[in-house]
């Protein structure tokens, strides 16, 4: 069994490519695989490994960034690795908005617990904002949220820039780390009712009795557990190695739907010539996993 975490710390890093050699290192020495974000305003990832492995690599990354605790963290588990390799990347932001923050977040708490935020998106006048991507809303969301329909984080605040200042704003996102940068961004233009899902998605599945929930549809990870339910169980969804985007179990019923090659949202803007590259490519997966082997092209377990 792997251990799976996810978290996000905004404090102020420096000597970036030292720490980046330094943090690969430990990944590698305790086969830890994901990807880990740094800059000069913080840090963000998700790692999976054994348990002992990835309780060393989290202590070993606290005492490099010297800070106790993250902003937020998230823990599951997978009967499989879902990461291929690891991964440390120097980026400008840890989340790009063109909004570097500080240690110092924000000026007042707006996160919400799962159980008080059941009762908040229930009232009439509250806004309820899905920061993902598109295409993650489509797999599952909150009743009643609105994506804003942005494929890229950059153009969020062009969104938030159309809503009302005296109306109650709750958002959510996969962990968190989305909707704490927007909450900043907000109070700075003067929003006073904003609020966040404390740990995101994911700790509201983990923490909320499906009986009790509010979730449609399952939660998108970006992983190769493509999607995860109530309780942090693995889903449905698979991934097209066409266009990469997740497929429901109805996907595949498709006749635009074809394994290893396309679906739905692909068929058609797929050229001749890249079918057939994907054929291929699906044979040589299919012929590795009869005689036991994973192909290196293949992209799920």
């Amino acid at each position: 069994m792997f251990e799976v975490v996810g978290f996000y710390k905004f404090v102020k890093i420096s000597y970036l490519k030292k720490n980046q050699k330094v943090l690969f290192e430990t990944l590698k020495m305790k086969n830890i695989r994901g990807t880990i974000i740094i800059s000069k305003e913080g840090v963000n990832g998700t790692i999976s490994g054994k348990a002992a492995d990835i309780k060393f690599t989290i202590n070993n990354l606290k005492r490099t960034f010297k800070f106790k605790e993250f902003n937020s963290s998230n823990v599951s588990r997978s009967s499989f690795q879902p990461f291929h390799k690891p991964k440390v990347k120097i980026k400008n932001e840890v989340i790009p908005m063109n909004l570097i923050l500080n240690k110092r977040i924000k000026k007042k708490d707006s996160h919400v617990d799962p159980i008080k935020w059941n009762k908040l998106i229930k009232e009439k006048n509250t806004v309820l904002i899905d920061a993902r991507k598109p295409f993650e809303y489509d797999v599952g969301t909150f009743k009643g949220a609105i994506n804003p329909d942005v494929d890229n984080f950059r153009d969020f605040p062009k969104y938030l820039k159309k809503l009302k200042k005296n109306q109650p704003i709750a958002m959510f996102c996969t962990g968190g780390i989305r909707c704490e940068k927007a909450s900043v961004y907000l109070e700075k233009k003067g929003f006073n009712n904003i609020y966040q899902l404390n740990g995101g998605i994911l700790n509201y599945l983990k923490k909320t009795n499906k009986k009790k929930s509010l979730w449609k549809g399952e939660c998108f990870v970006f992983d190769n557990r493509i999607s995860l339910k109530h309780g942090l169980k693995v889903g449905s969804y698979s991934m097209c190695s066409g266009c990469r985007k997740p497929i429901s179990t109805k996907d595949k019923k498709s006749k635009k739907y074809e394994e290893g090659v396309s679906c739905p949202n692909c068929h058609d803007n797929l050229t001749d010539d890249q079918k057939s590259r994907f054929r291929m490519r699906q044979k040589q997966i299919n012929l590795a996993k009869e005689v036991g082997k994973r192909h290196i092209f293949q992209k799920e377990y």
